[in-house]
């Protein structure tokens, strides 16, 4: 991967599947990191919950979620190709582009958080909040920080990055050459 400079920001241009995705995530994640924190510590099994369902996404291109949002009329910006409305929706798993790689990393990263602010520090949970609020960030506002360190680090990405140089944006997802 060549190391690259500019700024990775996935369009905002209207509330796609996946962006969606990242929205309710992160709210159930600062919602049950909150109840975790101030309630009873169980609650930290629901960001577990979504911590393995994230890595589930990552590695299998289904989502429960986004087969919900399917349902009530979102579309798709990284559905396998051929995917049309009424069928199951799957995130592309043809190669590891940077979006899967988040899904793949926030799940790893939440799990391992979850299970030191059991055994560890309850302390731990500022981290799945930071999580949670970083994932409700980027869906607003298409930034995220681990985005754009892989994306500086050369991972490539599937949705139409607007650089720093403000280029436009283009809605359709990026078709690559298998590498």
């Amino acid at each position: 991967m060549p190391f690259r400079s500019g700024v990775y920001i996935v369009p905002t241009h209207r509330w796609y599947i996946e962006r969606t995705v990242w929205l309710i995530a992160g709210c159930v994640l600062l919602g049950a990191t909150a109840l975790a924190a101030r309630v009873d510590a169980r609650w930290v099994v629901a960001v577990i919950v979504t911590a393995v369902a994230s890595i589930g996404v990552s590695l299998t291109g289904f989502c429960v979620v986004g087969n919900v949002l399917a349902r009530v009329g979102f579309t798709p910006m990284l559905a396998r190709p051929g995917w049309s409305p009424g069928q199951l929706y799957f995130m592309q798993t043809d190669r590891w582009y940077l979006e899967r790689r988040i899904y793949l990393a926030v799940g790893i990263n939440l799990t391992v958080a979850s299970a030191l602010s059991l055994v560890h520090s309850p302390w731990w949970l500022l981290f799945t909040g930071f999580v949670g609020g970083a994932m409700v960030w980027f869906a607003a506002t298409g930034y995220c920080i681990m985005a754009n360190g892989l994306y500086w680090l050369g991972a490539e990405p599937r949705l139409a990055p607007l650089c720093e140089t403000g280029a436009s944006v283009d809605a359709s997802p990026r078709r690559h050459a298998p590498a």
